[in-house]
């Protein structure tokens, strides 16, 4: 199993790069770029479908044939408002120019030509709260099953308060038996703030043949490919990821661990 934690291996130009390859899955890609302004980040998507999610900061973008012009608002991801994105179908070319220090995320899986390149948000993603108590956390979703943006893609970006719990009650999607439960893997790239504080991320299967508890980094990627994946921040450290999950079909069907089944037959 190569390791599920990555650190990122530089902080500037690119500092990640999650291929199925590296992973040893199947279809999740992941990306990130770091760029100051005037940096140049370019690349062809080949046989993958890519969004594009400017985490942070400004930058022009060209991309599938076209001029987005500036993408980007928010100077903070934690700001907490809708993202600028852009989807790109399979055989696109795309530039990106750094406007301002800047983080952009480049999210892939399989593309099969089915969806036009497209901007997505700000317009049309709107935070909204899920869970309950110390599980409550806000989501931006940007194209999740509900919005029929992509052939294989789902991505969203969750913001857990400081001492709150997220992707909990821990839960699964790691078996192809829709509509029971669909195979999805998934990355999680955390952000901290403050920028030093840490998370707790675990990833575990019922017979805990797979079972790593991580602290994560401001700017760590954690790889989820089978098993319950539920995160937690510390008091006085609020937490943000953004998830990108793929698989052989583009629907998000999960099935809870055991042990937190009561939690969801008592708040739904």
């Amino acid at each position: 199993m190569p390791d599920l934690l990555r650190k990122p291996f530089g902080t500037r130009g690119k500092v990640h790069e999650i291929t199925p390859a590296n992973a040893g899955w199947r279809y999740v890609g992941f990306s990130v770029y770091r760029l100051q302004p005037g940096d140049t980040a370019s690349e062809h998507t080949g046989t993958r479908e890519v969004i594009l999610v400017m985490i942070e900061g400004k930058a022009n973008i060209k991309g599938a044939g076209q001029e987005w012009g500036v993408l980007g608002e928010r100077q903070s991801v934690f700001e907490k408002t809708p993202p600028h994105c852009l989807y790109l179908p399979n055989n696109s070319d795309w530039t990106a120019v750094a406007q301002t220090d800047c983080v952009i995320a480049v999210c892939s899986a399989p593309g099969r030509g089915g969806h036009p390149a497209r901007r997505i948000g700000p317009d049309g993603i709107t935070l909204t709260d899920r869970g309950i108590g110390t599980n409550t956390r806000y989501i931006n979703n940007i194209a999740m099953e509900a919005e029929d943006y992509a052939d294989s893609l789902l991505v969203t970006e969750v913001f857990t308060p400081a001492g709150h719990w997220s992707s909990f009650p821990s839960h699964r999607h790691d078996e192809d038996d829709f509509p029971r439960i669909t195979y999805l893997e998934e990355t999680y790239y955390h952000r901290l703030n403050p920028s030093s504080g840490f998370g707790v991320q675990r990833v575990y299967t019922d017979d805990r043949l797979l079972d790593e508890t991580m602290a994560v980094s401001d700017g760590d990627v954690v790889l989820v490919p089978r098993g319950h994946h539920p995160c937690g921040a510390p008091y006085g450290f609020e937490m943000y990821y953004l998830n990108v999950m793929a698989g052989p079909l583009r629907k998000w069907r999960f099935v809870p661990a055991p042990e937190v089944q009561w939690i969801f037959d008592r708040d739904g």
